[in-house]
This record gives C-alpha cells, sequence and structure tokens, in this order.
C-alpha cells in the first residue's frame, strides 16, 4: 500500500476518488501487484497503456480504459489474477479495487464536465 500512497496525485475526482499515477518504468511494471489491497478512494493511472496484466495480484480490479479526452472506451470488471484485460481505443488505463469502476465512471465523467468536456 505504501508504493501506491507515494505516487503522484494526478486528480481527484468528485466522487473521492484519487487518481495516483504510475510514472516511470517500474511503477508501471508492478502497478498493484504483490499488494494486499487499496483503498476504494484510490486509483492507479497508467498512462499510454492498451492493456493490462494481473499477474502478481491478490485481489480483483475493476481496469477502466479512457480515450485521450478522458471518455471511458471500456469498463472491465472483477478482473482476477493471471489475466490480460486489453482495448486497442484506450490512451490509458486506470486501476481500482473491484466494484469501484462503476463509481470510477462517474466521476471521471463529472470530471470532465467541471473542466468544460476537455
Amino acid at each position: 500500500m505504501k508504493r501506491i500512497l507515494g505516487l503522484p496525485i494526478h486528480a481527484t475526482l468528485p466522487v473521492g476518488i484519487r487518481l495516483r499515477e504510475a510514472r516511470g518504468t517500474r511503477a508501471r511494471l508492478l502497478g498493484l501487484a504483490f499488494l494486499h489491497g487499496l483503498d476504494p478512494n484510490d486509483a492507479l493511472l497508467i498512462r499510454r497503456c492498451r492493456s493490462v496484466h494481473t499477474f502478481g495480484m491478490r485481489f480483483p480490479i475493476d481496469v477502466v480504459f479512457v480515450d485521450s479526452e478522458w471518455r471511458v472506451v471500456r469498463l472491465a470488471r472483477h478482473i482476477g489474477p493471471r489475466r490480460f484485460v486489453t482495448c486497442r481505443h484506450a490512451a490509458a488505463a486506470i486501476e481500482v479495487r473491484a466494484g469501484e469502476g462503476d463509481r470510477l465512471r462517474v466521476g471521471l465523467s463529472l470530471w470532465r464536465a467541471r473542466a468544460g468536456g476537455s
């Protein structure tokens, strides 16, 4: 958990979810692997990402893929360990604790609306 808390916060969505950005090779490769859990108000943002793996995961996650305008293009729910999830139209992937994907989707929509659609 400490590894995630040390990542920079890209934004805090209106629903209270903090988008923590994985920058650098190590942060992007490890993602949420080997952690025992994730706070429901934290999400891991991985830019320039069209696929994620869940090797080394100890808990299920939801993966929200967004385009360059932060619109949700795919929501993959309850992805367990040792899986690959892809979306070729994605500009970024956001990983959250399983069951939080819909709240993240709403938060992104509200965030975009407040920013004037950008």
